[in-house]
């Protein structure tokens, strides 16, 4: 496998060191695209057993200063269209929707329904659920409150949730933003983490995490 150049200059960083969240950005700048405006993402490892109801880890969080991308909401409802069209909402729609989406139309990046329409959407439930759109109460995605819930998801609010091992991968940002920005960022959704710590899990929670651009090295960071 070809090494590129910009590999060859990753070797700079010490992969090895745990560096404080806002020294690992300033380090990654350096290998920041200048093509395009890359993503941060974080990994963060739990020391939760997923396979342990109160352990699955899973939620909402609004990050203080957005993620950064534009982000396309579809509405499913029928008697709230124009609370969802004046909250901005980028695609509204009913049983009609159902019908494209089963067609194979997904053109949207969030998904939020009014209960009404929940058992409709059962015909659409394994096109959506493996793209991780299928709404769900829990995460405040099912709701009468149609015009706050498109706020959040329009203002910057990302989905959590732990793998098989663990593992929780979010975006936290773009590295056009301040480095206070994007700390800020990591912040938030670390705070999250620590709140919804299970009350069964007695040993280390956060056991780890680092930060990678969308196209660069990963670093490991301290956020405990």
């Amino acid at each position: 496998m070809k090494v590129t150049k910009r590999q060859q200059t990753w070797a700079k960083l010490d992969q090895n060191k745990v560096y404080s969240v806002a020294d690992a950005i300033d380090a990654l700048r350096e290998f920041a695209s200048k093509k395009f405006d890359e993503s941060l993402e974080i990994a963060v490892r739990l020391g939760v057993d997923v396979t342990k109801a109160d352990q699955n880890i899973r939620g909402m969080v609004s990050l203080p200063n957005g993620t950064g991308k534009k982000v396309r909401v579809a509405v499913f409802t029928i008697n709230s269209a124009d609370e969802a069209q004046k909250a901005g909402a980028d695609v509204i729609g009913g049983e009609d929707l159902i019908e494209r989406v089963a067609a194979g139309e997904i053109n949207f990046d969030r998904v939020i329904a009014t209960p009404d329409m929940m058992p409709k959407m059962s015909k659409i439930a394994r096109v959506l659920g493996p793209k991780g759109l299928m709404p769900n109460p829990k995460l405040g995605t099912v709701t009468n409150n149609v015009a706050d819930a498109v706020a959040s998801a329009k203002s910057g609010q990302i989905e959590y949730r732990a793998e098989k091992n663990g593992i929780i991968h979010a975006g936290v940002g773009k590295m056009s933003f301040t480095t206070d920005k994007l700390v800020e960022n990591v912040n938030a959704l670390i705070d999250q983490l620590k709140k919804v710590k299970p009350a069964s899990v007695k040993g280390q929670y956060i056991l780890g995490a680092a930060i990678a651009t969308t196209q660069g090295p990963g670093l490991k960071v301290d956020v405990k």
